[in-house]
C-alpha cells in the first residue's frame, strides 16, 4: 500500500497531529526518534510509520531508523503573563467531576482570589462571583504546566477557568508512562469522547455556585483548538471561544455553532493548521455564525506557547489580549 492510501486510512486528527510532527522534525524542535515513536503510537507499525513519513518528505533512511537525535525540552515560561501556581490572584488546583458513562474526569481549575487585580488595560470578566467559566483545552501533549499557566492567566482576569484532561480514563496526562504515546491515544478513536468531556465540565459547573454557567466560553491550542471547534458544534452552551490553530470541524455541522469564535491562526504556509482553513471561514460566512478569523504576522504554529521553540512574544500577547477581548465581548451579562 502506497503512503496516501495509508494517510488516508488516519482520521483527520491523526493526520493533522502525523503533519505538525514532521514540521517540527524538519524545522529541528522534534529529534529523529521522538518523530518516528510519537508517529508509530499513530500509526500502529513500524512500516506503515516509514511510508507515511517518507511519503511526506523525510528520508527513508530517516523515517525507519529507531535512533538518533536529541529531543528539544520545553523552556520554563518566558511570558510577562505567567501567573505562577503560588501567585497570590488565584486559588488554584486538581479537580474531578462526573463524566460520561460513570467516569470520572480530571482537571486543573483556577479562579480568582480576594488579591485578583489585573492588570491596567486588560479586559477583564468583572466583578465578582459568581464568575464566568472558560473551559482550556490543552495540546496533544496533554494537560501540562504551561497549560495550567493559562488556565491561570485567565483566572487572574476575573474568570473562573478550568483545563480538562482528556486523558483521565487512563489516570491523567501525568500517568501514562511514555508521552510520545499521548498524541495516538488523543487521536485515537472518535473525538466525540473529549467533546463529551468538555460536555460533562459544563454540566458540572451548572452546579457550582461561584460559576456563572450562562456566560461559559472556551479556548484551545492546536490539537485542543480542533476539539474547541468540534465542542462549539455540540454545545450550544458556549457563548464564546477562541481555537488557536487547530484543524477545522466538520464544515456539515457549522450552522450548528451558536458561539461567537475568534479563530487565531499563524501566517506560515507550511503550518497544516491552516489547510481547510478558507473553507472554513466559507461555510461559517455562510451559516451566519459571528466569528473572525485572524492572521498573525511572522508567526509560526503553536506561537503563542512561551515553553516552545516557536514562541513570538509579540504576536503572542496580541492574541491573547484579542481573545479577552472577544471573551469581554461576547460573555456581557
Amino acid at each position: 500500500m502506497d503512503g496516501r492510501h495509508r494517510l488516508a486510512e488516519l482520521n483527520q486528527i491523526q493526520r493533522y497531529l502525523v503533519h505538525e510532527f514532521v514540521e517540527d522534525y524538519e524545522d529541528g524542535i522534534m529529534s529523529r526518534r521522538d518523530l518516528v515513536r510519537r508517529v508509530l503510537h499513530i500509526t500502529g507499525g513500524v512500516a506503515a510509520t516509514a511510508t507515511v513519513l517518507t511519503t511526506l518528505g523525510v528520508e527513508a533512511s530517516a523515517a525507519a531508523a529507531q535512533g538518533g537525535g536529541t529531543p528539544v525540552p520545553p523552556t520554563d515560561p518566558r511570558s510577562p503573563l505567567t501567573v505562577p501556581a503560588d501567585d497570590p490572584r488565584v486559588s488554584a488546583g486538581d479537580i474531578t467531576f462526573a463524566g460520561p458513562d460513570g467516569a470520572t474526569i480530571m482537571a486543573y481549575e483556577a479562579r480568582p482570589s480576594a488579591a485578583a487585580t489585573p492588570a491596567p488595560g486588560t479586559p477583564t470578566a468583572g466583578g465578582s462571583a459568581p464568575f464566568p467559566v472558560v473551559l482550556v483545552c490543552h495540546e496533544n501533549r496533554g494537560l501540562t504546566d504551561h497549560i495550567r499557566d493559562v488556565t491561570r492567566r485567565f483566572a487572574a482576569t476575573g474568570y473562573l477557568a478550568c483545563a480538562v484532561d482528556l486523558l483521565s480514563r487512563e489516570g491523567g496526562t501525568a500517568a501514562v508512562p511514555d508521552p510520545s504515546a499521548i498524541p495516538g491515544i488523543l487521536s485515537d478513536g472518535d473525538p466525540a469522547r473529549h467533546v463529551a468531556d468538555f460536555q460533562a465540565a459544563i454540566a458540572h459547573y451548572q452546579t457550582v455556585p461561584d460559576a456563572d454557567a450562562t456566560r461559559i466560553a472556551m479556548n484551545g491550542y492546536c490539537f485542543g483548538g480542533g476539539i474547541t471547534w468540534r465542542t462549539v458544534q455540540a454545545a450550544p452552551e458556549i457563548r464564546a471561544a477562541a481555537p488557536f490553530y487547530g484543524p477545522p470541524p466538520p464544515l456539515d455541522q457549522v450552522p450548528n455553532i451558536s458561539a461567537a469564535v475568534l479563530g487565531v491562526y499563524a501566517e506560515d504556509p507550511n503550518d497544516f493548521a491552516n489547510e481547510g482553513r478558507d473553507e472554513l471561514a466559507a461555510a461559517l460566512e455562510a451559516a451566519g455564525v459571528t466569528h473572525e478569523i485572524r492572521v498573525y504576522p511572522g508567526t509560526q504554529h503553536a506561537f503563542h506557547n512561551d515553553t516552545g521553540q516557536r514562541y513570538n512574544e509579540v504576536q503572542a500577547l496580541v492574541a491573547w489580549s484579542d481573545t479577552l477581548a472577544w471573551f469581554a465581548e461576547h460573555l456581557q451579562a
